[in-house]
């Protein structure tokens, strides 16, 4: 019995140790990101195979500290052991080859390595960042030791640069791209022996808000420097471009904004300009929604990228061990792996990534180990339409891309592909279709604007004597108001409902006098004023379910209820808090008085705010300005016929009147705050009361 009870409790300890890791335990998943940042699910691109630690690969000794892992051009791996000072060379099938270790250097001495933090692999040459040592040593293919360059000079140099080479790029032409993290400037340009040319690159220095506050309050400039980080890793492609990647000083916004400046990935040309495209719904630099729900809250810390087929790159986020690979435009093509025990996810201390043809390495730094993962036929299309679309095989490339979607609805570069296509065809109208199903505004409003001009060309004819017919209308309709206006300004008595609404246009371009008869000479009502509130709330209503695609992607509308409201409140707020101020300060308008005048200066937005929305139909994205234009000029007219209607209507001067605005919009503000107050008191009372209700009922 006793036995039992331990073998018992042995199991229950046992089951109770392990269930946390089975509950932690992430499955290998491949996703893309919707337009809020949400995960969608995609077909794997990429599927694990097979995990590589030290025995299966053949290794005399295991590994001990692996930093950097490179791949040549037949598929040959290079896995740089810094703990173990060695060069680790494995084949194509990830077979032990050979190692680096100790050579005979220029000098005749037999020489090695010190913490060797990264390697770069050319046609001919293996380049090695001998970090400790502060060199760069070469050899050929066989790891014959064939030179080594020293630490470069410059008068350019601080005094107190420490030259600590960790990661090394070389172009066609020779030329080293040195990453040290003691220097600051930026990446050192060496030619191919080993002179410095100059920095490439160098991040911006990001100063915090107290920062520049104390520098100026203070003058001060003697504090603590603001320096630039610098890049962990590097490489190269083909046509010369650099990419290098940066864990440190990485802003999240960064990538909401798609900004360069604080990126964590940037591509440089040879004169050291960023051109790496960021495109889709957010820029490339790993996680895109820090919501505190995952095992990281802060910006993904990217240590390594790696260049793969048809102009697709990834990138590999430490903290969270996911791989997020993008196109040459920098459009998420598909996100993969996770923290955690089941193939194809990595631990917290995964290093580095290749691509080898068409499979896929990772390197496991707490574990020592490469996961392999290999293509799948999904992935394959994918890579040709990209290949497709490179060599300008639109036709092929739509084939792929329809393809792609009946596997995975939601690929966006899908819909943008064939969108594109379709346009080349000078099918725009199904070309923003498509672009309208990936939220690709930029690529719909080129659409647009070509669709616009074959319209225009089509009724060339009759588009100018529309502008003439509605100019005319406009102008035979300002001119019957005045008319009407001006008879009724003789008339005594009472005013029609058509000669009160139809002063609204006398006040808004006559405000002292027009609010003046407004109020002393009833050329207003309350009928009239209820007729331009209403108009205006549909004039609001309209702006949020009325804009065009390109000014509203997402389809964001405000429900019917909130339009209303986001009106109804501020007018009514303002008349209630106007006249409660202006009562206490000699103010001679009335609460219906005040009504009237607030209601009448709402006429801008009837007349604006309708018109520019509804003209968003026609306009393309870098006419936006035309439609901001309007609305805004509409709020900024409401904002003056308010003042002036306030001054005249309570008989004040100039600065009596701000005075009496800014005491209006902060009686608003307490307004708010008592409906607010009174609004929770009341529900507690509920709550309250409720609660002795239901205690009572059980008793």
């Amino acid at each position: 019995m006793k036995n039992k009870l331990i073998k018992f409790i042995a199991v229950l300890i046992a089951v109770m140790t392990l269930l946390p890791m089975v509950i932690s335990a992430e499955p290998y998943q491949t996703y893309t990101y919707s337009i809020d940042g949400e995960q969608l699910l995609s077909p794997h691109a990429y599927t694990p195979r097979e995990i590589f630690d030290s025995v299966k690969m053949g290794l005399p000794v295991p590994l001990q500290k692996v930093s950097d892992m490179v791949v040549d051009e037949k598929g040959n791996v290079y896995l740089a052991d810094k703990d173990a000072n060695a060069i680790v060379v494995l084949d194509r099938n990830l077979r032990y080859r050979f190692t680096i270790d100790t050579f005979i250097n220029s000098n005749g001495i037999e020489d090695s390595f010190n913490s060797p933090n990264g390697c770069f692999v050319t046609e001919d040459s293996i380049y090695v960042a001998d970090t400790e040592n502060r060199r760069i040593v070469i050899f050929d293919l066989d790891g014959n030791y064939v030179r080594h360059l020293e630490e470069p000079k410059s008068d350019i140099f601080e005094d107190n640069t420490q030259y600590r080479p960790t990661a090394i790029a070389v172009d066609a032409s020779g030329r080293i791209y040195v990453i040290s993290p003691d220097i600051y400037q930026g990446v050192l340009s060496l030619n191919a022996d080993g002179e410095f040319q100059g920095y490439i690159g160098a991040q911006k220095v990001s100063y915090s808000a107290w920062d520049e506050m104390f520098k100026k309050l203070f003058n001060d400039d003697s504090g603590k420097k603001n320096l630039p980080t610098s890049y962990n890793n590097i490489t190269i492609d083909d046509e010369g471009f650099i990419y290098c990647t940066a864990s440190a000083n990485v802003k999240q916004e960064a990538i909401t904004d798609k900004s360069g400046d604080y990126s964590a990935i940037k591509k440089f040309n040879a004169a050291g300009k960023d051109i790496l495209g960021r495109n889709g719904f957010f820029g490339p630099g790993g996680e895109v929604k820090i919501d505190g729900g995952g095992l990281s809250t802060n910006p993904s810390r990217i240590i390594d990228v790696a260049l793969g087929p048809s102009g697709s790159w990834s990138i590999i986020d430490a903290d969270r061990s996911k791989i997020f690979t993008y196109d040459q435009y920098g459009n998420l093509l598909f996100v993969f792996g996770d923290r955690g025990d089941l193939l194809g996810n990595l631990s917290e201390m995964s290093v580095a990534i290749a691509y080898q043809d068409s499979n896929f390495l990772a390197f496991d730094g707490l574990r020592q180990t490469i996961t392999l993962y290999t293509r799948t036929e999904y992935g394959d299309v994918l890579i040709r339409a990209l290949q497709n679309e490179i060599d300008r095989k639109h036709g092929e490339a739509v084939t792929d891309y329809q393809d792609i979607l009946k596997r995975n609805s939601n690929f966006d570069a899908a819909y943008i592909g064939i969108g594109k296509a379709l346009y080349r065809q000078g099918k725009y109208e199904e070309a923003m279709k498509m672009f309208a199903s990936a939220y690709e505004t930029e690529n719909y409003s080129k659409a647009l604007k070509e669709m616009r001009q074959s319209w225009a060309d089509k009724y060339f004819i009759v588009i100018p004597i529309v502008i003439v017919v509605f100019l005319f209308v406009v102008i035979k309709f300002f001119g019957y108001a005045g008319k009407v206006n001006k008879r009724t300004a003789l008339k005594k008595g009472k005013k029609t409902f058509k000669e009160e609404v139809l002063y609204a246009f006398h006040v808004i371009f006559h405000p002292f006098d027009g609010f003046w008869d407004l109020k002393h000479e009833k050329r207003g009502s309350v009928r009239g004023a209820i007729f331009w509130l209403v108009l205006a709330l549909i004039a609001i209503c309209y702006q949020s379910v009325g804009r065009a695609y390109v000014f509203n992607p997402r389809a964001s509308y405000t429900s019917m209820f909130g339009s209303l409201l986001s009106l109804l409140v501020p007018v009514a707020l303002w008349v209630i808090g106007n006249w409660c101020l202006t009562t206490l300060f000699e103010g001679e308008g009335s609460m219906k008085d005040i009504f009237i005048a607030t209601c009448y200066c709402a006429v801008p937005l009837v007349l604006l705010v309708i018109p520019a929305t509804a003209i968003t139909n026609i306009l393309t994205l870098s006419e936006a300005t035309i439609y901001e234009m309007l609305v805004s000029v509409a709020w900024v007219w409401v904002g003056l016929l308010l003042f002036f209607g306030t001054m005249v209507t309570h008989d004040y001067s100039i600065g009596k009147n701000v005075l009496t605005c800014i005491g209006t919009i902060i009686a608003m503000a307490v307004i708010i705050f008592c409906v607010l107050l009174f609004s929770t008191l009341v529900m507690k009372m509920v709550n309250f009361i409720t609660g002795i209700v239901v205690e009572l009922s059980y008793r």
